[in-house]
């Protein structure tokens, strides 16, 4: 994370720590569950008591723990400090857990956590009983993190560092984990080579540890991925989250993990199934699937089926087979693509509400439900897809074991 301008940086520390006092730790627990629409009568409240400054921070970091909620659990979040990058850049409770885990059954005691940001992978690590070395080089990130590990009672486990992360000394570690910044001052960064820092620094620096762990975009390309590293992408409720490569586990393999359950798909290097008509049945890979490339490996696990066309990664059979990796259901009808054809049918089996799914076609779902004008009280599923190389609607529902 770039570094604030002096003058600033030292602003934002001052107005921060003035949380940590007992007055703003008051403030903060008077406003937890304080109704954003109300906020300027709240503040003229307030502000009767209390000094100007210390009240628009108390009701910034309201705000910012409010929105942490969905991330981290009421519990942790309403104890917890954010910056707004923190907030939006932090990885969610669930993924950082699971990335602990890993780490604690590979034996590591220690992590040198690089590009730590407000600490929610420290955290999590810490949980586990391994010594973290936190380090981000912003001064106000730094002094959140400390804050935090303060807060969750891990000061003990958890050592925060001011510092340029290509000026640490890993090698007193077990492992290393590196989280580049990946939004610049126009948002998203795609290039892995304009994270910050670079993804090539990173990979050095993953190599110089027995172990290492560098969290990348999901969307990053496979070729862009070292031969040396295990890429692991990983979803949380169906939402990709993120991607992870892994120096020192399995070399070149790619893995799909999904989250809550924490079921794991080990790709076998098989090829891609062959198209074949549309059967009884469709599944739809999770997305950690699709981004690690193994659909394949979940249609060899549901024995006899294909794909229903080659660059589309919807799996279809005449069998009704349980899979963690993929959402199953039964088609009803294999239609060419006709929005009057469509809207008869439905009018017709009286369907007033629709889930619609798209890939590979240009229609948006809002744009065909104001179209579709439904009036009913059944409800349908519809596909927007092609289907050997042509426009299709598949209608059905999800499948019932």
């Amino acid at each position: 994370m770039p570094a604030q301008n002096e003058p600033n940086a030292t602003a934002a520390v001052t107005a921060f720590t003035a949380l940590l006092t007992e007055e703003g730790r008051g403030l903060l627990a008077e406003l937890r569950d304080h109704d954003p629409a109300k906020e300027l009568a709240t503040a003229t409240r307030l502000r009767r008591d209390h000094p100007a400054e210390l009240v628009s921070a108390a009701l910034g970091m309201a705000r910012l723990r409010q929105r942490a909620v969905a991330k981290f659990g009421a519990e942790d979040a309403y104890r917890m400090f954010f910056t707004p990058n923190g907030v939006e850049q932090s990885t969610r409770r669930s993924v950082a857990d699971y990335r602990a885990a890993r780490f604690a059954a590979l034996g590591i005691g220690s992590v040198a956590d690089l590009c730590c940001g407000i600490g929610g992978d420290a955290i999590a690590l810490a949980r586990l009983g391994i010594r973290v070395l936190a380090v981000d080089r912003d001064p106000l990130t730094c002094e959140v993190a400390r804050a935090n590990a303060q807060a969750l009672g891990l000061a003990d486990l958890i050592e925060v560092r001011c510092a340029d992360v290509a000026d640490v000394d890993t090698s007193g570690y077990d492992a290393v984990f590196v989280d580049p910044a990946r939004r610049g001052g126009r948002g998203r960064i795609f290039d892995p080579e304009a994270y910050s820092p670079p993804l090539s620094w990173a990979i050095e620096a993953a190599r110089k540890a027995p172990h290492a762990a560098l969290k990348i975009a999901p969307g990053v390309p496979h070729e862009a991925v070292p031969d040396d590293a295990e890429a692991e992408w990983i979803s949380d409720g169906g939402d990709v989250k993120e991607a992870v490569l892994w120096f020192g586990t399995a070399p070149g393999a790619r893995r799909a993990t999904l989250l809550p359950g924490g079921h794991s798909l080990v790709g076998a290097g098989l090829p891609d199934p062959a198209v074949r008509p549309v059967g009884r049945y469709l599944y739809e890979p999770d997305g950690a699937v699709i981004r690690a490339h193994l659909v394949a490996d979940v249609a060899a696990e549901l024995g006899d089926s294909g794909l229903i066309d080659e660059t589309i990664a919807y799996v279809t059979s005449d069998e009704l087979r349980a899979t963690d990796y993929a959402s199953a259901y039964e088609i009803t009808d294999v239609l060419p693509f006709n929005l009057k054809k469509l809207k008869a049918l439905l009018r017709e089996r009286k369907v007033g509400v629709v889930t619609v799914k798209k890939r590979g076609s240009a229609i948006e779902p809002e744009e065909l439900r104001k179209k579709l004008k439904l009036e009913g009280v059944n409800s349908c599923l519809i596909v927007l897809t092609r289907v050997n190389g042509s426009p299709s609607m598949l209608l059905g529902h999800p499948a019932r074991a």
